[in-house]
């Protein structure tokens, strides 16, 4: 026992060495691809093969790739040795492979013997795809890297310590499409620094440390995201050639006002959720205590509607800014506007400002959630004649009585914005609704034919405490109705009046008082009913509505041990 136990360091000792382990018949092969990922291999394999196109090394203990290993490998074109612990590339090893297209080394201690790595890189004269992510590279390191790399098409450089991009960083590597520079520490970037890439189409600069961008003049770039940065001011340099964008990402950041894009033609998504971007009216003077010290400032003519040239936006989220006015005729130019998210701002009023009763707005999905919101004028309906998806969650609305009418009027009126007198919102005869968020609102009585003639698919009223249901409430959506939620609205059943909705598919009841099941249940087909945290004690007789559910949710509920008949069904 004791020679064992003396014993027992060696043998784990042998066993873990990698000259005793036999690592390449553990590696999955095929004629021209070869895995050998997550083997613990401390050294490149041997005896793998001839012909291998295709080598995957990623998560193992590798510190360098030297020439002696690496016979044989004259047709690789993909090498992946990310999550290593990588120190040294020899020319040598570079050098047996001139096919390779591929190389990933993300993961890595590349910032040991950069220079002597750096100069073996400049044997990659076929590179096209390279990955150096994460691996401490500093500015100066970067740049030594991809130095001479004139068939790069791809490059990622994310995660790793950059400060600073030079003016000369990436003139080695002019052919570049795709540059991704997220997670730097990024705080300058020279001029000139992106003037050899003429071919860069998305550039990633996400997560890093820069304050400004003023004269952005990379018109050629159809993807951009600077999203998680310090951004204050961010503005386009004044030439007459159009910007091909597409894509642009600036949430996250501190803008103060909406960007100005005057010639992104293109542009269709845009991201500015989570700036400081307090009104979007011509003219609006920042607050005094955000006075930005950039000098590009004073050119700024903010007469101009910063919106006017973004014919093509498809999808704006102005979300988690500090917007108090929603102001239609600021969007009234973007006349591909599908979807438009401003949840969580501090809106509490609709501006109808200069629009005639024509305009209209193209949004088929409209984002309002968690504002101050407490009405809506009949006329803001108006303005919206395609919409389909709105939340409303989280504000202070309360329907209107429709009495299956139009009993009201246009509730509001042609003032330019909600009459003080106006307590209500009139979600009766919106044509083309289907999907209504009323969540969290404090409604606490839902008034007769309150959706009469607007056709909803699903409605949310869940949240609101203590809510009490008009026997017609629900009327007029008897043939359309499918998702209804009533969750955690603390009703007992006198205060849920169900119509006989004929196209309910899900209904949830979960979080309430209810002692029994609403009897206009009798005329749906649910296929998924949530009971959970009632006060149930039996389902009673179940009718044929119960044939037709595939899920139902009942824990929570003081349920009668001989009362569970309703299971047989």
């Amino acid at each position: 026992g004791s020679l064992l136990l003396w014993l027992l360091p060696a043998i784990l000792r042998a066993r873990a060495s990698p000259e005793s382990r036999p690592s390449p018949t553990l590696c999955q092969q095929s004629p021209t691809k070869v895995s050998c990922k997550g083997l613990g291999l401390q050294k490149f394999p041997k005896e793998l093969g001839q012909g291998i196109k295709h080598l995957e090394l990623s998560n193992n203990f590798i510190q360098n790739l030297s020439g002696s290993y690496m016979p044989g490998f004259g047709q690789l074109e993909y090498l992946d040795v990310r999550f290593n612990q990588l120190e040294a590339v020899s020319a040598t090893a570079l050098a047996r492979l001139p096919r390779l297209r591929s190389l990933l080394l993300g993961s890595n201690r590349l910032d040991r013997n950069y220079l002597a790595n750096g100069e073996a890189f400049h044997l990659l004269r076929n590179i096209e795809v390279l990955d150096l992510s994460v691996n401490n590279l500093e500015s100066h390191m970067a740049s030594w890297y991809i130095s001479n790399l004139t068939s790069l098409r791809v490059l990622d450089l994310s995660g790793n310590t950059m400060s600073k991009l030079l003016a000369g960083t990436f003139r080695g590597s002019p052919r570049l499409r795709w540059l991704d520079l997220s997670n730097n520490c990024v705080m300058e970037i020279q001029q000139g620094a992106f003037e050899p890439l003429q071919e860069l189409e998305v550039l990633n600069l996400a997560l890093n440390c820069l304050h400004c961008i003023s004269g952005f003049s990379l018109t050629q770039l159809r993807v951009l995201n600077l999203s998680h940065n310090a951004l204050e001011l961010f503005s386009s340099e004044e030439g007459a050639e159009p910007y091909l964008l597409r894509v642009l990402d600036l949430s996250h950041n501190r803008l103060l006002s909406f960007p100005e894009l005057p010639k992104a033609h293109d542009l269709t998504h845009l991201n500015l959720s989570h700036n400081l971007i307090a009104s979007l009216l011509p003219g609006s003077p920042h607050p005094v205590e955000f006075i930005l010290p950039y000098k590009e400032m004073g050119r700024f003519n903010r007469t101009v509607r910063p919106a006017a040239a973004l014919t093509r936006v498809a999808d704006l989220d102005l979300s988690n800014n500090r917007l108090q006015l929603f102001p239609l005729s600021f969007f009234h130019s973007l006349g591909s506007l599908h979807s438009l998210s401003l949840a969580r701002n501090c809106l509490q009023d609709v501006a109808r400002e200069c629009l005639t009763d024509s305009s209209e707005l193209s949004v088929r999905s409209l984002d309002l959630n968690s504002n101050a919101l407490r009405m809506l004028p009949r006329w803001f309906f108006h303005s919206l004649p395609h919409l389909e998806s709105m939340d409303l969650g989280s504000n202070s609305l309360q329907p209107c009585e429709s009495q299956g009418s139009d009993q009201g009027g246009d509730l509001g009126g042609d003032s330019h914005t909600s009459a003080a007198g106006d307590t209500c919102t009139p979600f009766y005869k919106v044509p083309g609704l289907k999907h209504l968020s009323l969540s969290k609102n404090n409604i606490s009585r839902l008034q007769p034919f309150a959706f009469s003639r607007t056709p909803l698919l699903s409605l949310d009223l869940s949240g609101n405490r203590d809510l009490s249901m008009a026997q017609a409430a629900l009327e007029g959506l008897e043939l359309s109705l499918q998702e209804l939620s009533l969750r955690d609205n603390q009703m007992d059943e006198s205060r849920v009046a169900l119509p006989c909705l004929g196209a309910l598919r899900a209904l949830d009841l979960s979080g309430n008082r209810l002692s029994l099941l609403p009897s206009g249940l009798s005329c749906s087909s649910l296929q998924s009913l949530d009971l959970r945290d009632n006060n149930l004690q039996s389902l009673g007789p179940l009718g044929s509505w119960a044939r037709s559910l595939r899920a139902v949710w009942v824990t929570g509920n003081p349920w009668r041990c001989c009362s569970l008949g309703w299971l047989d069904a």
